[in-house]
């Protein structure tokens, strides 16, 4: 049966896929190896649900079974989540199907029986445009499309794994930052913040909007001040909050791909010629040691 057949280990990339498919009048057919995630996405909007059954806990290993899975059904196309395990999945799927696909597309839409892609190349500043025909995998981001609603049937399929790959061992991934990806708000911090304790100033703005504190990636790789979960940016946390607000960033194109599709961006820098004042709505010019403490008491009041 034609549709768009889905997969993604992160189930809110899933739900978003979901969302993709049906408003573009689309059935939705989500592979998931979790009946827990099944459960999860039941209310997704998702036409069939389907719970693989097999011998081995690792989706690749079903790589092979989905690819004739997507041929004998007719599959418009495999959309998969571009997380590590999910890029892995695809590459392995779209090799079998010896097929076109497109790797963490920004944007996806049909014209006609053909799906126009839309992917970022060198760290945002180019934007490349794909024409797939025909049976395609892609892989998709987090925060590209909006959820939908509609209960689906969960059901058993068994497909044939290969065995050949198994697992030894797992260990948890240990993560003391937020998840910037959820956040409704963000306040970000940069390198003209001299010291560690001057990050009470930005906690002090979040507090004050409501916000949670992410950071560019030499705050939390270079100096350290935060969880590497904290930073923004094409390698770090790509976000969609309603508001993003900059203090100190200088906005390199590898930061501003992070927040792109945020709905409101204000930025502070002393620097008026900064690049992050071009993705801005509204720009502060000035010290931020003076600005965002004067700001921050505004905006409590």
């Amino acid at each position: 049966m034609a549709g768009v057949y889905i997969y993604s280990d992160k189930t809110d990339i899933a739900q978003e896929i979901i969302g993709f498919a049906r408003a573009a009048g689309k059935e939705a057919i989500l592979l998931t190896l979790s009946e827990k995630d099944a459960q999860a996405l039941q209310n997704s909007g998702a036409d069939k649900i389907y719970v693989i059954d097999g011998k081995s806990e690792l989706i690749e290993n079903y790589s092979k079974a989905i690819a004739d899975l997507l041929t004998k059904a007719n599959a418009e196309f495999f959309a998969v989540g571009a997380t590590p395990r999910g890029r892995d999945l695809a590459a392995r799927v779209a090799g079998y199907l010896d097929c076109a696909m497109v790797s963490d597309v920004s944007s996806i839409e049909y014209s006609g029986q053909n799906l126009q892609c839309v992917r970022m190349m060198y760290g945002g500043a180019v934007q490349q445009n794909e024409v797939l025909s025909g049976l395609s995998v892609v892989t998709v981001s987090a925060g590209k499309f909006e959820t939908v609603k509609g209960e689906a049937a969960i059901q058993t399929l068994e497909l044939e794994a290969d065995t050949r790959v198994t697992v030894v061992e797992t260990a948890p991934v240990v993560k003391v930052g937020v998840d910037l990806g959820k956040a409704d708000k963000v306040v970000c911090v940069g390198m003209a913040l001299d010291k560690v304790e001057d990050l009470q100033i930005a906690r002090d703005l979040a507090e004050a909007v409501g916000a949670e504190l992410g950071c560019t990636r030499s705050i939390a790789e270079e100096r350290h001040w935060l969880p590497v979960e904290s930073y923004i940016g094409i390698s770090g946390a790509v976000i969609k909050p309603r508001l993003y607000m900059s203090m100190g960033v200088s906005g390199q194109i590898q930061h501003v791909y992070g927040i792109r599709d945020a709905q409101l961006i204000v930025a502070i820098d002393i620097n008026e010629k900064a690049p992050i004042f071009k993705a801005a709505d509204y720009g502060i010019v000035g010290d931020l040691y003076e600005v965002v403490p004067l700001l921050t008491e505004a905006l409590k009041k």
